[in-house]
């Protein structure tokens, strides 16, 4: 299979899949990794085991609210405290190793064998790692991080949510507003930049490379197999594909809950719905059965067409922010923000040595363990999608073009609000809770009312592909691979993934608690990454690059 020295440990893709047929046929009772079918098709133990530990955890937590909520707050303080070092260290090494494939002789790997060709053209994939690099956490924050950033470089000091925005990680810009401003869109950049997108890449080229390459099934464990030979297949691999699912669902559900209070903080500004426990609830029940129609409609009927309209809908909205906004002002910003991030990127991404832990704990910690968690999520997604490319188009594409979508909206929508308080003097964006600021700035600009909606639209939208698609992706884990798995098993985790979300923001903690659970699950998961890492290595050296 390689001309380079041999495969180094990895089966060939024919006696990959026979060995995979073997271990997980249909029937054989007892035998450990087996499948069994009583309208289900499980992987037996990651199903049950992830399955119950999640029913477990939903009920201990209605059950003892205040309780459960002390444990959430905890165990935020405790990680975040005591490994933001780790998870920041963590980022780098992974934006290191994608630029290093990039340039090094493994780049001319290419996925799917050397005779594979692509899927799809540049357009279309594009389009879709467009797609990827959209979601509930751009419409939360696309306002709220750059005017969190500006005001606390200012030297401001408040709360939001329970984290501290005083951060000024490079010094406050003592009343600069000019300065504040390359400051804060700097710091935004860097969170939705190549950091998250090296941690989606690695995932991605992982999955590709051993299903693709060697034949393996899509699965987390499967990266592992040049490390610990046939027992990925085994405990060793049970418990990689469990700390996978656990990550993954409580990514989803933080982001759900974020949808959620976004979505009731929009309907109150603009109808008056309350803002409450019993209408988020209510948000997250109703949207997650939209998502459950979905699910039962499939891929082609359901999700993709959702996400065409969410598409859509987006750059829509972007194209009138930016049009109806500061346009000259925006279209240089979108230069200048990239020259800032990347004049402050060392000492932004600096793990050792820090006093701003405001920032490195409150923000960029979360936002790592975020992102790892959802790496399963958006990994398996841009894996599916980029058969036939070489290692080296593969990582350049899926670092620069949802980065710069990122930068792109983030300077819009953030630049805009930004703009109004330096300019008009308009402070109500500024001043509003997190979950409020993008309608407080849609506010100031004309035809407020029907951006505000569309705004509405676009959280719960996201928020139902989110939950189909999230749904999908720990299905194919739990059902060792298989992306063919029946439609009740995907019902199952749509709807613990909404039920996940909702005991979360019902206990004492509410937003914070659903932080606590992505930081707490992200962490043994970024060990698992880390791994994975080396794992690739090890497959890459057994590929041909002639």
């Amino acid at each position: 299979m390689s001309d380079q020295g041999g495969n180094q440990g990895i089966p060939e893709p024919e006696g990959a899949v026979e060995k995979i047929e073997t271990d997980y046929e249909i029937g054989q009772n007892n035998v450990e990794g087996e499948l069994w079918r009583i309208g289900f098709d499980i992987h037996n133990p990651v199903f049950m085991i992830s399955g119950l530990s999640i029913i477990a955890f939903v009920f201990y937590a209605l059950a003892l609210p205040e309780q459960s909520g002390a444990l959430f707050s905890y165990l935020f303080s405790t990680v975040t405290q005591g490994f933001d070092w780790f998870f920041m260290l963590a980022g780098d090494i992974f934006v290191v190793f994608c630029l290093a494939l990039i340039v090094s002789p493994l780049g001319k790997v290419r996925l799917g064998g050397k005779e594979a060709t692509p899927d799809f053209t540049y357009i279309g994939w594009f389009a879709m790692l467009f797609a990827a690099g959209m979601g509930i956490g751009l419409m939360f924050y696309g306002v709220s991080e750059p005017m969190s950033h500006f005001a606390s470089s200012m030297g401001g000091t408040s709360v939001e949510n329970g984290v501290r925005t005083d951060w000024a990680p490079l010094g406050a810009a003592a009343g600069n507003e000019a300065e504040s401003l390359r400051l804060g869109m700097a710091a935004t950049i860097y969170h939705w930049g190549l950091h998250p997108w090296a941690i989606y890449a690695v995932v991605a080229l992982a999955l590709a490379l051993f299903s693709y390459n060697k034949g393996l099934p899509l699965t987390i464990r499967s990266a592992f197999y040049p490390i610990f030979g046939d027992r990925v297949w085994g405990w060793t691999g049970h418990v990689i594909d469990i700390l996978a699912v656990f990550a993954t669902l409580f990514g989803l559900a933080t982001s759900l809950g974020f949808g959620a209070t976004q979505a009731n903080a929009g309907l109150n500004e603009l109808f008056g719905v309350p803002v409450s426990d019993t209408t988020e609830v209510l948000l997250i029940s109703g949207i997650t059965a939209v998502a459950l129609i979905s699910v039962l409609r499939g891929l082609e009927g359901g999700v993709k067409i959702l996400s065409e309209i969410n598409m859509g809908l987006a750059a829509l909205l972007l194209l009138f922010v930016l049009f109806v906004g500061p346009t000259v002002a925006i279209l240089t910003g979108f230069v200048s923000n990239l020259g800032s991030y990347l004049e402050y990127l060392p000492a932004l991404s600096n793990p050792f040595g820090r006093e701003d832990v405001n920032f490195s704990q409150g923000w960029t910690s979360f936002y790592w363990a975020w992102w790892i968690s959802w790496s399963p999520f958006v990994g398996m997604f841009i894996a599916r999608v980029s058969r036939g490319r070489t290692v080296r188009e593969f990582l350049v594409c899926v670092l620069l073009i949802p980065s710069l979508v990122c930068v792109l909206w983030m300077t819009v929508f953030g630049g805009v609000a930004i703009q109004q308080v330096i300019q008009d003097g308009y402070t109500l964006a500024q001043n509003a809770p997190l979950e409020l600021k993008l309608f407080k700035m849609l506010d100031a600009l004309p035809l407020s009312t029907i951006t505000s909606v569309i705004g509405i639209v676009l959280v719960i939208v996201f928020f139902v592909t989110s939950s189909d698609s999230g749904s999908l992706v720990i299905d194919t884990i739990t059902a060792g691979g298989k992306v063919d798995a029946p439609v009740p098993q995907r019902v199952f985790w749509c709807i613990f993934e909404g039920a996940v979300a909702i005991v979360l923001l019902l206990s004492v903690g509410g937003l914070s608690s659903l932080q606590s659970m992505v930081i707490s699950t992200g962490l043994p998961f970024t060990v698992v990454l880390l791994v994975m890492c080396y794992a690739i290595f090890r497959g890459l050296l057994a590929e041909p690059r002639k």
